[in-house]
This record gives C-alpha cells, structure tokens and sequence, in this order.
C-alpha cells in the first residue's frame, strides 16, 4: 500500500482492509471449513490433545495455528490449502507417536522424560534447578495433594507433560512445612518436633542438637528450622 493511499478516519481500510465487504461471507464460509478440519484433526489426533501437552505436541498446536489463519482470512489463499497442511500436520503427529512408541530415544526427544525432584522428604535441588522450578511451585502442587510437610511424601516427579506426580509415605516421618507463611493461624496449628529440625531450602532433617548452626549436607543451606511431625 503507497503512502498516500493511508490516511484517519478511513473506516473500510481499517474494517476489512482492500477486501470488498461480500468476503465477510466468504470468510465466515472459510471459518466454518477450517473449523471443522481442524476438530476432525484434533479428534484423529488422540485424547492427549485436549490434556496437559508434551513439546511436540505443544509444536503441533502452534503449527496448527499458524495453518488456520491463512486459509480463513487471506482471499488470494485457498481452503484446500489449508486442508492439506492440516493433513500434513496429523501425518507428522501421528508418525512421530508411532516413532516414539518404538523408539525410547526418540520418545525422550520428542516428548520429554519424567524427572524425580523430591526423595523421601527431601527435594533434590539440581534436578529443580535442571526442571526451571521453584520451591513454591513444588509446595503448590503438594498442597492440592492435602500435604502439609515433606516428612509425608515418598517420592514426587514431574512427568513430561508438566503435571505432578505424588507418592505418599504409608508412614509419614518429621519433615519440612509447606503451610504459606502468610497463613500463620494454620502454619501454629501444625504439631512440630522439636527433637527434629528441617533445612528451609531442601527439607532434609536431622536432629536438633547435632544439625543447629551447621550446613546441610544435600544444599549447604545453615537455616534450620523444627520440624512437622
């Protein structure tokens, strides 16, 4: 568009652009196709589609996305183009799932591994740090499990997807809270052992008398506090 061709207030330039208003009907007819080869896709794609997504699933979604647009709004641009990227699109997807399914390697590539970042009620601070998370995220998702200390989990992962996996402890030990320090009334009202205390960056508990003043031996962190029972 030359310079001179632009200028305020012109409402059809700034509406629909060069385009005449009967292509409105013509992108709603538009829409209507891509949205339905898009749903057929998406079905064909499988259930793990409409979950938490892996990365290449995560890549598939903004291909797809980026296939939609052109086709629906673009008037010198096809539908049937677009319908045989979105074919394209499912060839790949589906082919890399069967790939994958074969191929543990390449399944690791393409969608990620499940990573261990707590241990029998200590968090593993290199693979937090490797998985790009923080001590409250950790603490969030534990919650929901209706944890209130670390002394109550086994294991915890977090699975390629993103989601968070819990293994509860069938007998609980002293550990550290996880209660929100703003929530004081709550964070009082949890036991405490005092025989016991906690590192406040990893969890790990030793007793009172031998760990006060001292640095943990899994994080070099010298803050310690009781632990929960």
């Amino acid at each position: 568009m030359k310079k001179e061709e632009i200028y305020f207030p012109d409402w059809q330039r700034l509406l629909i652009g060069n385009t005449p208003w009967e292509f409105m009907a013509e992108v709603l007819l538009r829409t209507l196709v891509i949205f339905i080869v898009l749903l057929v896709v998406l079905r064909l794609m499988g259930k793990r589609m409409n979950g938490q997504l892996t990365i290449s699933e995560l890549a598939v979604m903004v291909t797809l996305g980026g296939i939609a647009s052109a086709p629906m709004q673009l008037p010198d641009r096809g539908v049937l183009m677009g319908v045989v990227a979105f074919t394209c699109a499912l060839v790949f997807q589906r082919g890399i799932n069967l790939w994958a399914f074969r191929s543990r390697k390449v399944e690791v590539v393409t969608q990620g591994d499940l990573c261990m970042i707590l241990k029998e009620g200590v968090m593993l601070v290199k693979e937090l740090e490797n998985s790009r998370l923080s001590r409250d995220q950790v603490f969030a998702a534990l919650r929901t499990h209706n944890i209130q200390h670390l002394g109550q989990v086994k294991r915890l992962y977090i699975e390629a997807s993103g989601e968070f996996s819990v293994v509860k402890a069938k007998e609980p030990k002293p550990g550290l809270p996880i209660i929100p320090l703003r929530d004081q009334a709550l964070l009082k009202s949890l036991p405490s052992d005092n025989n016991y205390s906690a590192c406040t960056r990893c969890g790990n508990v030793g007793e009172t008398n031998q760990v006060k003043g001292t640095a943990c031996p899994y994080c070099s962190c010298t803050e310690w506090i009781p632990a929960a029972k």
